[in-house]
């Protein structure tokens, strides 16, 4: 069944909109390895305008969940990772100055900058998974990086969801069935919510893990985060 890792970087980012320590994002992490999540993700930026690289050496200890850090391979993210040897580094190709993450790696033209930080990587036995569009080709050349798993990006599919789900879903299944075929794990996310969740789980029965931040914290204002931590997991357990 698949995975569900809960992205903290929203609790920090509110943190750090006051300053101080409210809400304690270790505090956080803890609470959701608590409350059902079966792993914890954080996207340390280069201006650590959410989660701080001090977050990353503060959580790592704690949980004893998954761990999973994603972030572009810059070379002060590449020491943060191998300091805190996570369970998995997930590649994302965010220029510095990007919001959030918004397209997936050209493993074609990229290819061998990905093969060289994936090595680095694997060498310290640390899982690595490469952020990438729903693209058939995009998905077969990321497996040369000698990565283990794909993320897909699945915006559009979460845009697309309320008009034609069918649609929006197979440009991701063609992708995962790809990956499958190359030997390559599969996780996905970005805007994967209550509404759209479960029929993406449901179609792509290997999928591995989901990593979902922004839209579980946004309900968690509602409706709590031990509950809503559970509402997430009913979906990616099918029940």
């Amino acid at each position: 069944m698949t995975r569900l890792s809960v992205n903290i970087n929203k609790i920090a980012t509110l943190r750090n909109a006051r300053g101080g320590d409210i809400p304690n994002v270790v505090k956080a992490a803890v609470d959701c390895q608590r409350f059902g999540a079966e792993g914890i993700t954080v996207h340390p930026r280069p201006d650590e305008r959410h989660i701080r690289y001090q977050d990353v050496r503060d959580i790592k200890p704690i949980i004893t969940t998954e761990f999973n850090i994603e972030g572009y391979p810059s070379q002060s993210f590449i020491d943060l990772v191998l300091e805190a040897k996570p369970n998995q580094v997930t590649l994302v190709p965010d220029p510095p100055d990007a919001i959030t993450s918004n397209n997936g790696w050209d493993t074609i033209g990229q290819k061998l900058l990905l093969k060289e930080v994936v090595k680095i990587f694997k060498d310290k036995g640390i899982r690595t998974s490469i952020f990438v569009n729903a693209d058939v080709e995009l998905v077969k050349h990321a497996a040369d990086s000698g990565t283990d798993r794909v993320e897909l990006y699945t915006e559009p599919y979460a845009v697309g969801y309320p008009l034609n789900k069918a649609k929006a879903l197979d440009p991701f299944l063609q992708a995962a069935i790809a990956a499958k075929e190359v030997g390559l794990g599969l996780n996905a996310g970005h805007d994967l919510n209550l509404d759209n969740l479960r029929y993406f789980t449901e179609n792509i029965p290997w999928l591995e893990e989901v990593s979902i931040g922004h839209a579980l914290i946004a309900d968690a204002l509602y409706l709590g985060l031990e509950n809503t931590i559970q509402m997430y997991l009913k979906q990616t357990k099918g029940y």
